[in-house]
């Protein structure tokens, strides 16, 4: 996909992938919709923020509908928003389940489901579904935040099968442990350099959407290199 004069809807613009990935795509001559409860720290003529929670499907409709009006129209959607707790299975308070399942698994099927028939009928887009290599296996004292991040796995490998026959692209992106604000809800894990960067998964995610129409990445695993310690 040409990436000029597009339009991309990105949900978690405020921070992090999101963030930076917006500024990515507006260098690239997009326009881009941020959604999300913060407004980013920038302004630009081609970008509009719409203040929505990804739990409540009736703001993500609004905004979806704000975005057509704003636009005209939609070609990708970036499924960004999420967040995690972690502990033990027992010890995880059930208004934290609740809310990684609303933010992480609710939020991706919303706004799936509201920008879907705008790329279908146009037979023309990609939707990006931001995973974590946590849905690629188990980890202790991270079982919730695995749950919703497998079930972001399950529904993209079913939703690409849907939509190939309307020439709509779907990719799963599974970042490693990424320095953002992420950990800011894990006791005893402090973000640092070593870990990748937002860059680096956005940079991924740009190059997903660059590919040719006949070309499509279904999956994308990005891992940080770790520096060898001392022999």
């Amino acid at each position: 996909m040409i990436l000029q004069n597009k339009t991309a809807i990105i949900t978690g613009v405020s921070k992090g992938i999101g963030h930076t990935l917006a500024k990515m795509l507006l260098e690239k001559g997009c326009k881009v919709a941020g959604l999300g409860m913060n407004k980013p720290d920038f302004s630009e003529d081609r970008f509009q923020f719409f203040k929505t929670d990804v739990r409540n499907h009736d703001q993500v409709k609004q905004s979806i509908e704000a975005t057509l009006s704003w636009a005209g129209k939609i070609d990708i959607l970036v499924n960004n928003a999420g967040l995690g707790y972690f502990g033990f299975l027992e010890d995880l308070p059930i208004e934290h389940w609740q809310e990684m399942m609303e933010v992480n698994v609710n939020g991706m099927f919303y706004a799936c489901k509201y920008v879907l028939p705008h790329l279908k009928e146009n037979q023309h887009g990609h939707i990006i579904n931001i995973a974590s290599t946590a849905a690629l296996e188990g980890m202790p004292q991270t079982s919730g935040y695995c749950a919703t991040k497998w079930a972001v796995k399950g529904l993209t490998e079913s939703l690409w099968r849907e939509c190939r026959d309307f020439k709509v692209k779907v990719t799963c992106v599974y970042p490693g442990s990424t320095q953002t604000d992420f950990f800011r809800n894990a006791p005893g894990i402090k973000p640092h350099e070593h870990m990748l960067q937002p860059e680096d998964v956005a940079l991924m995610i740009v190059h997903a959407l660059e590919a040719p129409d006949n070309c499509h990445q279904v999956n994308i695993e990005v891992r940080p290199l770790q520096p060898k310690g001392p022999k």
